[in-house]
């Protein structure tokens, strides 16, 4: 599944292409996503002007005039840009296309369909998905005195605790794992239990991992490719991250691997306590 960082690759890779630019025309090939797409949306959008593109977690925010559209990348969603009329022909699973005056195409590309794309004409923080959500890792909102007041009666393992949207938004299964090889910390910890320097240390790993995979484009799992097309490499740098059974990068012990709200965790036993 895209990850923060993936989405925010995606955010990137778009937003030079479209911000400022008027939608002529929209194709909705298959309105059977995660959630239907609205029937009426091709004259909804079309005239509208784009604004800004933003993410909140991983929900990418396209910010119209009279409202903002909603595209979430589900299992293995994709956006794509082609200019001056270059798009290739439609493939199976383009199921929505975004034409812009000057000649942009934003493509919606979905294979398992468990994506979406929504629209809403109200205030974007008050959308039932948003309204809940935790703050953003990379904000300043998100430091070590928040995480410990978050963690403090928490009784479930630390990786869940992290990976709740309640908590903080983003920090996906990938990113929680590579986060807690950087800290030391076993992902069964009981959350509550974390000293203040443990706690200091995750927020600040929580945002490097972050970064880092920000700048490498993301991980390239399964299908995720950005806005041009292109994998992301982030993948090349996990320590721990589908390595079961490999050697450690730092102590030589094998990789292994438990099994965590339904989530494969991968961890060193020798590094990670």
């Amino acid at each position: 599944m895209p990850e923060l960082p993936e989405v925010e690759t995606t955010r990137r890779g778009i937003a030079p292409f479209i911000v400022d630019q008027t939608i002529s025309q929209v194709e909705v090939r298959q309105p059977r996503l995660r959630w239907p797409v609205m029937d009426n949306l091709g004259s909804q959008l079309e005239g509208e002007k784009v604004l800004s593109v933003k993410r909140r977690a991983k929900y990418l925010l396209i910010e119209l005039v009279s409202g903002t559209l909603i595209i979430h990348l589900g299992m293995s969603g994709s956006l794509r840009v082609f200019t001056d009329f270059s798009a290739p022909p439609v493939q199976k699973h383009d199921h929505v296309d975004i034409v812009f005056t000057n000649g942009t195409l934003l493509r919606f590309h979905d294979p398992r369909r468990f994506g979406a794309v929504l629209w809403f004409a109200g205030l974007i923080e008050q959308h039932p998905l948003l309204v809940n959500l935790g703050p953003e890792p990379l904000s300043t909102d998100f430091d070590a005195d928040y995480l410990q007041q978050k963690l403090a009666k928490q009784k479930r393992a630390i990786k869940l605790a992290i990976m709740d949207n309640k908590t903080v938004v983003g920090v996906g299964n990938i990113y929680a794992n590579e986060a807690l090889f950087r800290t030391g910390i076993h992902p069964t910890t009981t959350a509550m239990y974390l000293d203040k320097m443990q706690v200091s240390a995750l927020t600040e790993a929580i945002k490097q991992i972050l970064q880092e995979a920000i700048g490498a484009g993301g991980s390239t799992l399964r299908d995720f490719v950005n806005s041009a097309g292109h994998s992301g490499y982030f993948q090349l740098q996990h320590d721990v991250y589908g390595r079961a059974g490999e050697p450690c990068r730092q102590c030589g012990h094998p990789i292994e691997k438990v099994v965590l709200g339904q989530r494969s965790s991968f961890y060193c036993p020798q590094c990670q306590r």
